[in-house]
């Protein structure tokens, strides 16, 4: 309720002049407007406030709407006829005939994705896109390794380029001659020689996308899934030609076979059999280049080591004196080192060394002169480097021989 004239209290007295009174009404007027700019400023900060408080409302009711749906599964269709459609569910393999409407028959066709939901009915149709696991493999950035990163091995990286570089890049060079370029490399030998170490020169030389990964990532649990994987990654690299697949420790999935009958082996071989078909099938391979490596190439399956599948089998062995020399130059030419250093007197004094070894050498001489606070790596730091290495190695064996 609204106040009378005679209730509101006047900012003057009854006896004050009419100056007066006028002067102390403009006074009060003022006091007021500032008021009131200050209840209005503070209208605009509250309304601010509950409008954040609303969208953080309306996000939660979404996400608790959201929460509260049942979740929804990927199947595949099947087969389509005039009863229904037949799809199957990924992980367990089961398989539903379920009804649709005329409009999403439309857009359906044997191999779509789809969600279902719990009474395996089908909710909308999925893009057929590349598994996530497979698009992750894809290698973004180069490795920034070079061949002359790769020492004692001139050979066998003249071997690789033959098979992948130059057909990538120079494929007129084939036709002329008139033969096919070699389908795929095999990289095989002891751990630490440097394997992995060309499969990266390559990727970092080419201009090819370049995908990798191990061949345990290949194996899954539910039937289907490893060859869905393999599939998925040959699609991409066909989508991205020209492009190079290396498979490391392809050993996991090209074991041979036996006649196990465990769920887990049979699986292992249906992957194994996924990739036999995409690397040497009934379809062209298109310009896809494979290097796999492995350091047990005694378990490989015959049928992945024949021509058309690897047409090259690489042996990577242990370096040689000169190679292990040239090895401690490679992996030294960073470092401040003192000129008593003979490369080729640590060479002789670590003869079972491979690249990996002679690498954990140099930085473990490294660590000697950073304990001693010196910024110069002497002879004496390798030597105690290589002294201590082959000491944790040996402790190794004999932790093996007690086990």
């Amino acid at each position: 309720m609204t106040d009378a004239v005679d209730d509101v209290d006047l900012p003057y007295d009854e006896d004050a002049s009419l100056k007066e009174k006028l002067e102390a009404l403009k006074e009060r007027l003022d006091a007021l407007q500032d008021q009131n700019e200050e209840m209005r400023d503070q209208l605009l900060d509250a309304n601010a406030e509950n409008n954040k408080y609303q969208q953080k409302l309306e996000r939660l009711t979404h996400e608790n709407k959201k929460l509260k749906q049942s979740p929804l599964f990927v199947a595949t269709v099947q087969e389509m006829g005039k009863e229904g459609v037949i799809i199957k569910q990924h992980g367990n393999n089961q398989e539903a005939l379920t009804e649709v409407t005329e409009e999403m028959r439309t857009d359906l066709e044997p191999g779509a994705r789809v969600a279902v939901n719990n009474s395996l009915s089908i909710v909308r149709k999925l893009d057929d896109e590349t598994d996530v696991r497979a698009r992750v493999m894809q290698v973004e950035e180069s490795p920034q390794v070079a061949y002359e990163d790769v020492g004692g091995l001139d050979e066998q990286i003249r071997d690789v380029r033959e098979a992948v570089e130059i057909p990538l890049e120079q494929s007129e060079m084939f036709d002329e001659v008139g033969i096919e370029p070699p389908s795929g490399v095999l990289l095989y030998g002891p751990p630490g020689t440097g394997k992995t170490m060309m499969a990266k020169a390559v990727a970092d030389r080419t201009d090819a996308t370049f995908i990798k990964m191990a061949g345990s990532e290949l194996v899954h649990k539910f039937i289907g899934e490893g060859a869905r994987l393999v599939r998925d990654l040959f699609e991409m690299a066909e989508e991205h030609e020209p492009s190079i697949i290396f498979i490391d420790e392809i050993d996991a999935i090209a074991s041979k076979r036996t006649e196990s009958k465990t769920s887990g082996d049979a699986e292992v071989q249906r992957t194994m059999m996924q990739l036999l078909s995409n690397m040497d099938g009934f379809e062209d391979r298109g310009n896809i280049r494979i290097i796999a490596a492995t350091n047990r190439f005694d378990m490989l399956d015959e049928a992945i080591l024949r021509p058309g599948r690897f047409d090259r089998l690489i042996e990577v062995p242990k370096p040689d004196e000169d190679a292990r020399a040239k090895i401690f130059e490679i992996h030294t030419r960073d470092m401040n080192v003192a000129p008593d250093v003979d490369y080729h007197k640590l060479a002789s004094e670590t003869p079972d060394a491979s690249g990996a070894d002679i690498r954990a050498i140099c930085t473990e001489a490294g660590m000697f002169a950073i304990r001693e606070e010196r910024t110069e790596v002497t002879m004496d730091d390798f030597l105690g480097a290589k002294a201590k290495i082959d000491l944790v190695e040996d402790d190794d064996e004999v932790s093996k021989t007690f086990a």
